[in-house]
């Protein structure tokens, strides 16, 4: 027991001695911080885990919400959208004819009369005279019977279809939708239909389409039943403009957003009128104060001979 406690004091007097005690004390402290150092590689392991898991998770969510919602269009810059701008007249008879031979075979405008084009795209006489093409069911006459009759200015465009049921049998069992505010039922209306029209692709790898449907990254869901209609040179433009895929989509697009919208230019000629009006208001005094200061300057004075003027230096 006595050779057991002398043992003792003796250890503790060498863990005790400066000696020893420094390298103790180092092999102290780099294992502390050898241990910290592996405590921060963890967290910034599990900060760069969190941070790829978000960008991952937010790319999934903007994923899912185009394939949702379909792809943001393009801003394109139409001609008719500036404060004080007006439609391209021609663009939009070139546009009437695009829907009539591609679009009308499927889509209605039935809140637009041949009427409505008159001044707008067609002489009154081209009007007439397209009217006059079609046939109208009319009636009943004296004897209780309906009967058809050329068209005529006051008809609307005619329905491609009887009714809802008629057109979803034709086209798989999707109604395609009237044309007549389509740029103002849809967000974003003008680029969304041209970016529509022009955006049909082949699926990206691993995307199946089912039959009947065609990839398009602009429509809700990626898959729409309506197939691409514009091609190059689909139509012949009477004015002799090269009817490109792109030409076609934004000629039709005019003549949709001015259907969709008849009154813009009366209503934008009105409001710059309107805006003009404090602008003259403000000039006025002062235009009306300098001709009267010129005017009296100009006035001969007394004594002088006729035709001479008072100085105004």
């Amino acid at each position: 027991m006595v050779g057991g406690g002398v043992i003792q004091q003796i250890l503790r007097r060498k863990l005790h001695s400066p000696s020893l005690a420094t390298p103790v004390r180092s092999w102290l402290s780099s294992k502390k911080a050898h241990v910290e150092a592996g405590s921060s590689g963890v967290r910034a392991f599990a900060l760069l885990g969190a941070g790829v898991t978000g960008l991952l998770s937010f790319s999934t969510v903007a994923s899912a919400d185009e394939a949702e919602h379909g792809l943001a269009c393009p801003d394109y810059p139409w001609p008719h959208d500036g404060i004080l701008s007006s439609y391209d007249h021609a663009s939009i008879r070139r546009g009437h004819q695009v829907y009539q031979q591609v679009c009308a075979s499927c889509h209605s405008m039935s809140l637009i009369s041949y009427r409505d084009l008159v001044g707008v795209a067609y002489t009154e006489e081209e009007a007439k005279a397209m009217a006059a093409e079609i046939e109208v069911v009319d009636g009943p006459n004296d004897e209780g019977e309906m009967f058809t009759r050329p068209g005529k200015l006051s008809d609307r465009l005619p329905q491609p279809y009887a009714n809802e049921s008629a057109a979803r049998f034709a086209n798989g069992g999707a109604y395609p939708p009237d044309l007549s505010l389509i740029t103002k039922a849809r967000h974003n209306g003008q680029n969304y239909v041209f970016a529509l029209l022009t955006g049909y692709r082949d699926p990206p790898a691993g995307i199946s389409i089912r039959e009947g449907l065609h990839y398009n990254p602009y429509f809700p869901g990626g898959a729409i039943a309506m197939p691409k209609m514009l091609n190059d040179e689909a139509v012949e433009y009477e004015d002799g403009v090269p009817a490109t895929e792109a030409q076609m989509g934004k000629d039709v697009v005019s003549f949709l957003s001015w259907a969709a919208e008849p009154e813009m230019e009366e209503r934008k000629l009105v409001n710059g009128f309107q805006m003009d009006i404090p602008t003259i208001s403000r000039s006025a005094p002062s235009s009306v104060l300098q001709a009267t200061e010129m005017v009296g300057s100009q006035v001969p004075q007394a004594g002088s001979r006729r035709g001479e003027l008072k100085s105004t230096a």
